[in-house]
Order: C-alpha cells, then sequence, then structure tokens
C-alpha cells in the first residue's frame, strides 16, 4: 500500500507539475511575441485557462492530504476527545459525500457538453469539464489514504514538500 501511496502521489504531483510549466510557457511565449512582434497566438488565453482548471481539480487532492484547505476547527479543539472524533467521523462522511456528488456531476457536465466546442481550439467542452470527474476520484483516493490518521489523532500526512501548519502560519 505504501508503494502505491507513493506512486500515486508521484504520478499527481508530476502531473501539476508538466501542467504548470506547459502553462507558464505558453502564457510566456505569448506576452513576448505580443510585445516583439505585435501578433500573438490565438489559442493561447483559452488553452491556458482550461490548464488552471485542471490545476485547481488535479491540485485539490494533495492539497488535502496534507490539511492545506481551509477549515475551522474551534468545536473539535472545545470538545473532548471522544465527541472530536465523532465530529470528524462526520466531516469525514460529509467530504466523501461531497467529492462522490463532485464526481456524479462531473460526469453528467461531460455527458452534456460533449458536443459544445471551445471557441478558438474547437475541442469538446467535456475534455475541459472531465477536470471535475478525475479531480473528484483523486481526492477520494487521497482521502482514504489519510482519513484513518485524521479521523483518530487529527493528523494528515506530511513529507519534505508540503507542511500545512507552516503554510497557515504565514
Amino acid at each position: 500500500m505504501q508503494a502505491f501511496e507513493r506512486y500515486f502521489l508521484a504520478a499527481n504531483r508530476w502531473a501539476l507539475i508538466l501542467l504548470l510549466a506547459a502553462m507558464s510557457v505558453i502564457i510566456f511565449t505569448n506576452v513576448v511575441l505580443r510585445y516583439t512582434t505585435s501578433q500573438s497566438l490565438e489559442w493561447a488565453e483559452e488553452v491556458s485557462r482550461h490548464m488552471m482548471i485542471w490545476l485547481t481539480f488535479l491540485g485539490a487532492g494533495p492539497v488535502l492530504r496534507y490539511g492545506g484547505h481551509i477549515a475551522v476547527e474551534n468545536l473539535q479543539d472545545a470538545l473532548p476527545r471522544s465527541a472530536a472524533v465523532a465530529v470528524r467521523i462526520v466531516v469525514a462522511g460529509l467530504l466523501f459525500a461531497f467529492f462522490g456528488f463532485m464526481v456524479w456531476y462531473g460526469w453528467l457536465y461531460m455527458e452534456r457538453t460533449m458536443f459544445q466546442l471551445t471557441a478558438v481550439t474547437q475541442i469538446p467542452f467535456a475534455y475541459i469539464y472531465s477536470a471535475m470527474l478525475f479531480g473528484g476520484i483523486l481526492l477520494i483516493v487521497h482521502w482514504l489514504l489519510v482519513v484513518r490518521g485524521y479521523v483518530l489523532r487529527r493528523e494528515f500526512a506530511s513529507d519534505a514538500h508540503f507542511d500545512a501548519n507552516a503554510s497557515a502560519s504565514l
């Protein structure tokens, strides 16, 4: 299971790195072309926007696993341990339900937009909306990998790349 988790997280990170790098190159190239030749790539803004959508949905899972999303924890801090665990069980269940909702509606959006084309690149909007489906699936997998530690000890994954507590204190 640890090998799966390591490879899963590495694949997710590399997808994010490659998407961000490609988006940066496209935007930088477009800016340079616009100011040096008065021409621009007509597809650059649309493609970079779609890449940003994918970055958002694919990046939500790693941020979740490290506890980087905004959370209000005052209630569970004020409760005794058993009651705090009960609150975290409810929170975990609600998160699973929401991620399932994302997957379901991501699928529905894909079905409904398969024949609607983007303005410039003329690709189906379903490819852009599929980010919601894949992001929801990734959120479920990431959450399954850390939910036990969250519920029992209110701890998230940690490594040298990300520290949610340090990020929250900025």
